[in-house]
């Protein structure tokens, strides 16, 4: 999923310094389940403004909504009542997708992304996150024991660990394991040693972001 986390709350107020209406619209996707951007965090975002505003002679309005999704265009629809009542600002409390798609669907409105989106990756516990996932395009992790050389790699390495790793720990850190230590005992835990030391081709990139904002059609869904 998309790993975000909110914006510095000084900020945030640096978006509203000078507004007097506004509208935080949250999504219940990928950011509702990295404790993000969901119906909870919104309601705490929105009270905050209220409250530090409340100190001011001239109290911002702040209006609360949380779409299904800000990632398709059914749902963004869903908020074009609000529109009607010319905010100074939307408060985006999504991925760096969800301003974006608000900002072409109301394009009259000032938009500002109240979430950093940070990478894809999963839960290790509750409360931590970690990258496993760069949307390089044609996956490979087959090949490396089902792990990420690319994304969970500090180098990238496609080709072995680097001279740096000691005792199964990145260079950059103790606190990142070695991928490729993690990657060379999961084969040798399948028993695949052998295939994994035949010289392959060069991975192919072309459907990664080099050529540009990628795109998927399917036919077959299209109305």
């Amino acid at each position: 999923m998309i790993i975000a986390e909110r914006k510095p709350m000084e900020e945030i107020k640096g978006f509203v310094a000078d507004k007097k209406k506004v509208c935080v619209i949250g999504c219940r996707g990928c950011v509702t389940v990295c404790n993000a951007g969901g119906t909870k965090e919104v309601e705490v975002l929105a009270s905050l403004l209220r409250l530090d505003s409340s100190k001011n002679d001239s109290p911002l309005q702040v209006d609360e909504f949380t779409l299904e999704r800000q990632c398709d265009p059914e749902y963004i629809d869903e908020v074009s009542h609000l529109m009607d009542k010319r905010y100074d600002a939307i408060l985006s409390m999504a991925c760096s997708i969800g301003p974006q798609f608000l900002s072409r669907r109301y394009p009259a409105e000032r938009v500002y992304p109240v979430l950093n989106t940070c990478f894809l990756g999963g839960a290790l516990a509750h409360g931590i996150w970690a990258e496993h996932c760069q949307a390089c395009g044609n996956c490979i992790i087959h090949k490396f024991g089902g792990l990420c050389p690319i994304s969970r790699c500090s180098k990238s390495l496609l080709n072995g660990p680097c001279g740096g790793s000691s005792g199964g720990k990145c260079e950059v850190s103790k606190e990142i394991d070695c991928v490729w230590q993690l990657i060379v005992e999961k084969i040798l835990q399948e028993g695949k040693m052998d295939d994994f030391m035949k010289i392959d081709l060069v991975k192919d990139w072309r459907s990664s972001r080099d050529g540009g904002p990628r795109k998927i059609v399917r036919q077959e869904l299209l109305k």
